[in-house]
């Protein structure tokens, strides 16, 4: 309009009035930081506290573990194979334990490039049995003047050593360069079961060179004299004969 004078002063003046000066900005920066380290200092002190009192699954059950391990068991159904009737009495069993060290490797190839050493220690049983079936009519005789009984039985035999799996593990293993590059790429799964083998041929061999045959032989002995004098009989002898 004529004679209003429109200076730039009077056209930006308006426009600062709504900003607020810097020192209000920062005023309120400061506020709402130390509103959020509050508010995070106190979530972190409840979260202890709930982890200190009950757990967190107690508190939160709907929170878990998305990577957490899970087992599935996709074994098929046992299948009954056979029935065996047994009619051997187990007199004496012996508990053994042996170190089993395999070494494998080449000749003219360093151990530190192609080797393979397995401390294994093992642990089983081997049960020693007589034998009563099968036995022939003159097995057992009987003299009813004298009240004496004559039994005739096979000597004691060993049963199959039988690995305890839960005493026995890997003590100590040692590779070379080469075996470790391989077992990036898969293991040699015939490789536990030959040092089983090993183990439960040494424990045969140690069962043999026991007692476990004589002691056997005397329980089973005493067995039948303490049931045979129940019967009557005033005289009782067990005789081992050989096949």
């Amino acid at each position: 309009m004529p004679g209003v004078a429109r200076t730039p002063q009077n056209l930006s003046a308006p426009a600062r009035a709504s900003v607020p000066p810097p020192s209000r900005w920062h005023h309120d920066a400061g506020r709402g930081l130390v509103w959020v380290l509050g508010t995070a200092a106190v979530v972190v002190v409840l979260l202890l506290g709930i982890g200190a009192v009950g757990g967190w699954r107690d508190w939160l059950p709907s929170l878990s573990n998305p990577f957490a391990e899970q087992t599935s068991d996709r074994s098929q159904p046992v299948l009954l194979k056979s029935i065996q009737d047994l009619s051997r009495f187990t007199a004496a069993s012996g508990n053994f334990e042996v170190v089993i060290d395999v070494d494998r490797n080449r000749r003219f190839i360093p151990d530190v490039i192609l080797s393979e050493r397995t401390l294994f220690v093992a642990a089983g049983t081997v049960d020693a049995y007589v034998e009563f079936g099968g036995l022939a009519e003159d097995a057992l005789v009987v003299d009813e003047n004298e009240n004496a009984v004559v039994v005739s039985l096979p000597p004691p035999e060993l049963a199959p050593p039988n690995i305890d799996h839960e005493r026995s593990y890997v003590f100590a293993t040692q590779r070379g360069v080469a075996n470790r590059i391989g077992d990036l790429f898969g293991n040699d799964p015939n490789q536990h079961q030959q040092v089983l083998r090993l183990a439960e041929r040494r424990i045969a061999e140690a069962a043999e060179a026991s007692e476990l045959r004589e002691r056997a032989a005397e329980n089973t002995r005493a067995m039948l004299e303490g049931m045979l004098s129940s019967l009557g009989f005033e005289t009782v002898t067990v005789d081992y004969v050989s096949p």
